[in-house]
């Protein structure tokens, strides 16, 4: 995929759902992973011409793990002339060593989401963006539905009354081979997830398991999206 046709997909969402208004300053979260540099790229590419005039900035949140060197996404984002912070935590220490969380995501989850949200706020953003994608969407769908028994997954929007910031999904109408596939392609600096537990979650379960029943069933993953979809666009309605 071209960067051209990835700027369309995340075009396209963003107008469906008005992610961008007119000033809006937005922090884009940036582990290092593909799906957030492929946004970062995105994003960076439509600020030239989208008619709603916006800005961007990078931010990276510092897990504390001690083996990840943020270097190259450093260069990576001024070679595109993005301004990039580093949030620096101790999230690792607090969720593997003092709570010893035998699962860790969600509690990780959440606060690294607040590290990014607050240094986003200190530097008078007023959205951020994640690089969520198409699968993401449906395997969280799944992890609720057999985990939580409930039909819940990402918002395209999402207020969060208690920091005053907006989280926009861009990347929503994207599949993940696709941004494998441009990242790929033009050598985009990928970090290695230095999480432990990567790899060995309940989200990567979900993850096979789609692609197990897409392989099975060509073509149900975009049948459980536009289900998905369908339910959103039911709700604003």
């Amino acid at each position: 995929m071209k960067l051209q046709q990835l700027m369309s997909f995340a075009r396209r969402a963003i107008d469906d759902y008005s992610m961008i208004s007119d000033g809006d300053h937005i922090a884009v979260g940036v582990s290092g992973g593909k799906d957030s540099l492929a946004l970062l790229m995105t994003l960076n590419g439509l600020m030239r011409f989208y008619p709603k005039k916006f800005t961007i900035e990078a931010i990276s949140v510092d897990l504390g793990f001690g083996n990840i060197d943020f270097t190259k996404i450093d260069d990576f984002c001024k070679d595109l002339n993005i301004p990039y912070y580093i949030a620096k935590t101790d999230i690792s220490q607090i969720v593997f060593d003092e709570r010893k969380e035998k699962s860790p995501c969600s509690l990780c989850a959440k606060m690294r989401k607040g590290a990014l949200y607050t240094m986003a706020k200190e530097h008078g953003c007023n959205k951020s963006a994640f690089g969520h994608h198409m699968d993401d969407i449906i395997n969280t769908m799944l992890l609720s539905l057999i985990f939580e028994g409930r039909f819940y997954t990402f918002s395209p929007v999402t207020y969060l009354d208690r920091m005053d910031i907006t989280l926009i999904r861009p990347l929503m109408y994207v599949e993940e081979a696709d941004i494998i596939g441009f990242c790929n392609k033009n050598d985009v600096p990928v970090l290695k997830n230095p999480c432990p537990v990567d790899g060995e979650t309940k989200r990567q379960y979900a993850k096979e398991l789609s692609n197990r029943l897409n392989a099975e069933n060509p073509g149900v993953k975009h049948r459980m999206f536009k289900a998905i979809i369908n339910g959103i666009d039911s709700y604003k309605l």
